[in-house]
């Protein structure tokens, strides 16, 4: 009869550990003793936090895989699967249209399982994170958060012995602002010395913004009302960095000249109890018709949605051809399957040598 012994809270056959005789001492293999101490990231998989912790050259990898890999998406390749047999571990403290959608989307289209977790997980109140971290990492081969507080994903990625995407924080968005530049390349070729004009609040959207300024060279500008400008350390990092930034709060001084035009609501996840004194002070900074003729040129408008339309931006410029919202949108799904891609370390190579066709 086949004996059981129970190690460090792991059933091990008798055989299978060809245990010694009774009487016998022996140590136990080390495959069947428990680890608690979180194991390494692997050398060739990353985190994906902050667009920033990249080097330009890796924006630009991302960037040209997304190119790669959307037709791929868009015409059902059974060639390419990179996910196959892979689950994500999607975590949501937050509620969310485009980021589900587009990450489990995305990655069972490319072979992948992917599971949403929503408030039962409970992260940081019901669970610590370092433990929810280790537990996801130990079923999973991905983990993508979409949090309140930056430091819980800091601390998942601390604790996760595979890679933790960043799928929102109340600091920054930076999957967002990979789509954004995707998309910007796509209707007007490299982002680089392009002149990018955020109006309004000087939220998580911005501080991504302002991250790929450190690492790429465009021309950056948040046109905000006094006390609500963005992070002040990230400015400072972006004039040390591959590109620049200002802050103007006059936005028909601040649009003049832009490629890009770029919006968000006024009051936040977190802020709607706000939401009226903001529409107040933001209302000078709503993006019209008007507003977009000043540029003198042909700018494109964007929007991370859900827009409020009539408020931040008209329905007038939300339907106008200069606007590619939507186009933004399906981009974060091709975004972010090169992010997890790259990642994961899977695919990148096969994709540009042509060898998964």
């Amino acid at each position: 009869m086949l004996g059981v012994v129970l190690v460090s809270g792991l059933v091990c056959s008798a055989t299978a550990l060809q245990l010694p005789a009774v009487g016998r001492s022996s140590s136990l293999p080390r495959s069947c003793v428990s680890m608690e101490a979180t194991p390494p990231l692997p050398d060739n998989f990353r985190h994906f936090l902050h667009i920033n912790d990249l080097t330009g050259a890796e924006v630009r990898e991302l960037l040209d895989l997304a190119k790669v890999i959307k037709p791929l998406v868009l015409e059902r390749s059974p060639a390419y699967k990179p996910f196959n047999g892979m689950t994500l571990a999607m975590v949501f403290a937050k509620p969310s249209t485009r980021t589900r959608v587009s990450f489990e989307s995305g990655f069972f289209r490319l072979g992948g399982h992917a599971l949403c977790l929503g408030e039962e997980v409970g992260i940081g109140k019901r669970e610590a994170v370092k433990d929810v971290s280790r537990v996801l990492a130990s079923m999973n081969d991905l983990i993508m958060a979409r949090l309140f507080a930056h430091a819980d994903i800091i601390e998942l990625a601390e604790h996760s012995s595979v890679p933790v995407i960043n799928g929102l924080t109340d600091f920054n968005h930076p999957c967002q602002i990979i789509a954004d530049a995707l998309t910007v390349e796509e209707l007007l070729g490299s982002i680089e010395g392009k002149r990018v004009v955020y109006v309004g609040d000087g939220n998580n959207i911005v501080n991504s913004w302002l991250e790929l300024a450190c690492v790429l060279p465009f021309d950056f500008v948040c046109a905000c009302p006094p006390g609500y400008e963005p992070n002040a350390a990230l400015l400072a990092a972006v004039g040390k960095g591959a590109g620049s930034a200002s802050v103007v709060n006059d936005p028909v001084e601040a649009v003049r000249g832009a490629d890009v035009i770029y919006a968000d609501v006024w009051a936040s996840m977190g802020q709607k109890d706000q939401a009226d004194a903001r529409s107040k002070i933001f209302q000078p900074y709503q993006v019209n018709e008007a507003l977009m003729a000043a540029t003198g040129k042909d700018t494109i408008f964007l929007h991370c949605l859900p827009a409020e339309r009539d408020k931040e931006v008209t329905d007038g410029v939300m339907e106008s051809p200069q606007s590619h919202v939507f186009r933004q949108a399906e981009n974060r799904m091709h975004a972010q399957n090169a992010i997890m891609a790259w990642c994961l370390d899977v695919g990148g190579e096969a994709l540009f040598s042509g060898r998964h066709r």
